[in-house]
């Protein structure tokens, strides 16, 4: 039995002693995944209908039989409700019970069908046998060793997990955090938490600065201590990374620490001093980083200047090639003549080390890496053609007839995220194209170009007008203002793609012009002022509208990209919009809940963390995927990826997964879809930017559609995004 006591009190006047009410917990409607605090339903075997229990409810289960403490009170909107101020876990003690208990899903390895089977042989000595002699289970037909083990070992962990989430509950803790703790410390949870819990916020993901900083408080580390200071100070350059910078000034790095640690400023310099020795943070000049960017970036630039300046050529037939014959030969085999600014790019990647290829929509950027692929080939070269997502890397691979890989699949990251292939193992390769190279950040970038051997050709190909990379850097940027890095702008618009509005429209945008509709028809606007109208009409467009007019697939052909995940018309708010309409509950058919989400199969998701231990070679932040299988007896639910690989997570891994109807516009970068919905509403002004709703229009193959406000629109296409990124990649390369 594990008693739990609730950190939240709900109760407004003085009581007597708490009421105790037994129960069995037949479903959770809603968790704060922050606080603990749970709305759910239990059955008390007393009459049929089930009553609402509030409280915090910390790590109990559908299933599981409660012995509550607390009171009873009246809510005006949902009536008489249970508020619980602590609860124990009772095994439960009838035959239909234990069935009920066990079948629940609530130990991994044994759904309804193996309950009834367990509890038929072993009646009310089932739970005493599971926990006692475990090895009996065998007796069970169907259960063989293996799932007897996984159902010994879930047993354990459950219990173990109770009994940490005791002390942790103590300290605020909620429930998902503190399955979070326990995967990684196991048996050691509590003296980490008791002894170094600033420690949590790099080992634990999901375990900012913040919780940790809480829970240090918990546990008695005072307000002003050193340990707390340089915490602090780590935490301020992890959120500067976290926003796309690679370090900060000396004097703004410990300006914003000091308002998030609440300390005088007079503490930082000395802890910061103190940092410095401990190599905790590295300082160059008045330039403060964290030791991982800082060796990233010092590694990408020698890299590149160390490729430039080899005298090993891995393509010696272009030095003096006849580049008449050879253009003509190009004509021949595509039919199409190359502009001069392509057949520049053509020559330079050809002859170069290291080019970089820019240009908008519409400018013949992909028939140009066509050409220059179609030339290495004829030459017997060894190709590798790589994008930073698996739909960039498909598309790559159509384009040229050629096989290409996510950068991550390429350099075979390990768990852990070091790479197979790296300077002292490089890539076989002759040529390497990276295409979508805007969204190539410093640690991915510095990766990759370390794996490029010597002599070999490095082509960085990519839009530097689309939204940086989501991860710190802006890699393109840097090597297109270095003066070492050789380039190419392609500038002219080709007149088959200067009838799409998409491709016009996108470039009267990077432009600061306001985009037309008159006589377009790829390119539209419903104009709504209402926030919630506009969610409501983007709901409509995309599982109504455009498949009446269109014929497309509201799920697989259909993206909506919205400036941001808050608010009424944010990604958040539509994804629940738009999963009642494309995947609703349906009677009979599983589904998970996990927070305020629901998971069903056929739901549109995608990974919001790198995860190196899972796949074949780990699933990245940003893979897209359809939920393909859920199964609550195993707690597993199954994801399809858009790179055809199937991924299965664990229940409690479901907070790596968001759904993807709606996403936000950074996280689309790399991707191209035949239409895309973009919700522009005033509530999301702070992120109206130009570069931001042209990167969401140069995602769409064939159609665009607006909705919202025309004020909206305006700002987005004249507000240029303020101040760069504090990098030194450029600076690093040169000038």
């Amino acid at each position: 039995m594990v008693t739990f006591q609730s950190t939240r009190h709900h109760i407004s006047v003085s009581k007597a002693s708490p009421h105790v009410l037994e129960a069995v917990l037949e479903r959770l409607t809603y968790v704060n995944e922050d606080t603990g605090y749970t709305v759910a339903r239990v059955a008390t075997g007393h009459g049929s209908d089930l009553l609402t229990v509030v409280g915090a409810l910390l790590g109990a289960q559908p299933g599981e039989s409660l012995r509550l403490s607390g009171w009873w009170s009246s809510h005006p909107q949902y009536g008489r409700q249970f508020e619980v101020i602590s609860y124990t876990t009772v095994l439960p003690a009838t035959i239909q019970g234990i069935r009920r208990y066990l079948g629940s899903g609530l130990v991994k390895g044994i759904g309804p069908v193996f309950a009834e089977r367990i509890v038929d042989h072993f009646g009310l000595e089932t739970l005493e046998i599971i926990e006692e002699s475990p090895d009996r289970l065998i007796e069970v037909a169907g259960l063989g060793p293996k799932r007897t083990k996984k159902i010994t070992s879930a047993w354990a962990e459950q219990k173990a997990i109770k009994e940490v989430m005791v002390f942790l509950q103590g300290v605020g803790v909620s429930t998902s955090i503190a399955v979070r703790i326990f995967k990684k410390y196991g048996d050691a949870s509590i003296a980490v938490v008791k002894n170094s819990p600033y420690k949590l916020a790099s080992d634990v993901w999901g375990i900012g600065f913040k919780t940790a900083d809480t829970i240090a408080q918990a546990v008695g580390i005072p307000h002003d201590s050193p340990e707390r200071v340089k915490a602090g100070l780590q935490y301020t350059l992890s959120q500067a990374t976290d926003n796309g910078h690679c370090f900060l000034p000396a004097g703004a790095l410990m300006e914003e620490a000091a308002k998030i640690l609440d300390v005088p400023g007079s503490l930082l310099p000395a802890c910061l001093a103190e940092l410095v020795e401990e190599e905790g943070v590295v300082r160059e000049d008045d330039e403060i980083y964290l030791v991982p960017f800082h060796r990233a970036e010092q590694s990408l630039a020698s890299s590149l200047l160390r490729l430039l300046s080899d005298k090993s050529d891995k393509l010696p037939s272009f030095t003096g090639v006849d580049w008449t014959k050879a253009l003509a030969w190009l004509h021949k085999r595509t039919g199409t003549d190359l502009a001069t600014e392509q057949e520049q790019a053509v020559r330079l990647a050809l002859t170069s080390k290291v080019a970089v290829l820019t240009g908008g929509p519409g400018c013949g950027k992909s028939f140009t890496v066509r050409s220059i692929v179609e030339l290495a080939a004829a030459k017997q070269a060894k190709i590798v053609l790589v994008a930073p997502t698996g739909r960039a890397a498909k598309r790559l691979a159509e384009l040229t007839g050629h096989p290409a890989a996510t950068v991550h699949r390429l350099l075979k990251l390990q768990p852990g995220g070091e790479a197979t292939y790296d300077r002292d193992n490089p890539l076989d390769a002759d040529l390497i194209v990276v295409d979508e190279a805007s969204m190539l950040d410093l640690i991915l970038a510095n990766k990759l170009v370390k794996a490029v051997p010597p002599g070999a050709h490095l082509l960085l190909v990519g839009d530097v007008d689309q939204l940086p990379s989501v991860g710190a850097g802006e890699v393109l940027r840097d090597l297109l203002a270095a003066d070492a890095i050789p380039r190419v702008r392609l500038t002219q618009i080709f007149r088959q793609a200067a009838q799409s509005g998409v491709v016009t429209n996108a470039h009267r945008i990077n432009q600061g012009r306001p985009p037309v509709f008159d006589g377009m028809r790829d390119f539209f606007l419903f104009p709504c002022d209402d926030t919630e109208e506009a969610a409501a009409l983007t709901v409509d467009v995309v599982c109504n509208r455009i498949g009446r007019k269109f014929g497309l697939d509201p799920r697989r052909d259909v993206q909506v990209l919205a400036p941001m995940h808050r608010g009424p018309a944010g990604a958040g708010a539509l994804n629940g919009l738009l999963q009642q309409h494309l995947t609703p509950g349906r009677e009979g058919l599983p589904e998970k809940r996990v927070g305020g989400r629901v998971f069903r199969v056929g739901d549109k998701v995608t990974q919001i963390r790198n995860n190196y231990d899972k796949g074949a070679a780990g699933i990245f932040n940003g893979t897209v995927g359809v939920v393909t299988g859920l199964s609550p007896e195993e707690q597993t639910l199954t994801v399809r990826t858009d790179e055809d690989e199937v991924i299965e997570y664990d229940f409690d891994e479901l907070d790596e997964l968001a759904h993807a109807y709606a996403i936000t516009i950074h996280r689309s970068q790399g991707s191209e879809y035949p239409a895309v919905v973009i919700p522009l509403t005033t509530s999301a002004w702070m992120m109206l930017q130009r570069n931001l709703l042209y990167t969401a229009i140069t995602r769409a193959k064939k159609l665009v559609v607006l909705v919202g406000s025309r004020r909206a629109l305006a700002a987005a296409v004249r507000t240029v995004s303020a101040g760069r990124r504090h990098t030194a990649l450029t600076r690093r390369l040169g000038g």
